[in-house]
């Protein structure tokens, strides 16, 4: 089954060339509150989307569905939901949750209105993941590598994928019939841990959603429109192609990548350690 892929943007340019390319699902995300303190320090994107993005991205849209990044619960959470819901969202996310309380309360904002999707990235949220999977209304399921690897005290985020929190959360979520995915993932061939290793484990794990990441295509780094839709052609379509390959890849093939994953998630944690 191929990954369903999320692209952050609230550029309506961005947002279509995406689509174009395959992007399944173009992500608005609202998420503000709390964030500069857990990540500040880190190089990792704030995103100062605004909420008035949901109805500007939702009008370009012709085959992606809109995803909306919400706060984590807090005293202005019904109107917030009301609002992008109102605006066009496909499926709401809330992030940074803790409880069952949390979640049931974000499923009867949305009250079936439009898909949701829990983004777990709490030590917290995993320590209560059997309860949490008892809330009626849960659509999807995002592991959140970022902050969940910080919450834990973790030196680089894929060290999750190595110690088994991934795919013990994976399988008990899919056990519930939720899809769930995990984590980002950049072009073939690059990122700290090379994506072609991060894509196999989400196909064994049986996987279904990741985020392509800021090193996928960084706006900010490229010249213009057309490098950036040469970018997310060329990058989609290298995805999907490896995607096919592995349909015909054995259990051993997925064994020796989990094994030399391993092995490179270790070698660039004690690199960060030292």
């Amino acid at each position: 089954m191929a990954l369903k892929l999320m692209y952050i943007t609230n550029n309506t340019d961005i947002a279509k060339i995406a689509e174009n390319s395959g992007v399944d699902w173009i992500f608005i995300d609202l998420e503000i509150n709390g964030k500069e303190e857990r990540q500040g320090h880190l190089d990792t994107v704030i995103s100062r989307h605004h909420i008035d993005d949901v109805k500007k991205i939702k009008e370009v849209l012709n085959t992606s569905k809109l995803l909306v990044r919400v706060n984590p619960i807090f005293e202005g959470s019904k109107a917030e939901i009301d609002r992008v819901i109102d605006d066009g969202a496909d499926i709401v996310m809330l992030p940074f949750f803790k409880s069952k309380e949390e979640v049931a309360k974000f499923s009867n904002y949305v009250g079936r209105r439009a898909k949701t999707i829990l983004l777990l990235e709490t030590p917290e949220a995993a320590k209560s993941i059997d309860d949490i999977l008892r809330v009626d209304g849960i659509d999807y399921i995002h592991i959140g590598l970022n902050d969940l690897h910080l919450g834990y005290g973790m030196k680089f985020m894929f060290e999750l994928l190595a110690d088994g929190t991934v795919e013990k959360l994976c399988s008990k979520i899919k056990g519930k019939g939720i899809p769930c995915g995990f984590g980002g993932i950049a072009q073939l061939g690059q990122g700290d841990l090379p994506a072609e290793y991060v894509i196999a484990e989400h196909h064994r794990l049986g996987s279904s959603m990741a985020i392509l990441s800021r090193s996928f295509c960084n706006v900010n780094k490229i010249k213009g429109i057309e490098e950036a839709q040469e970018v997310f052609d060329r990058g989609v379509s290298e995805v999907r192609e490896y995607e096919s390959k592995l349909k015909d890849k054995n259990e051993e093939f997925f064994e020796e990548n989990r094994m030399v994953a391993i092995e490179k998630i270790n070698s660039i944690r004690n690199c960060k350690v030292e």
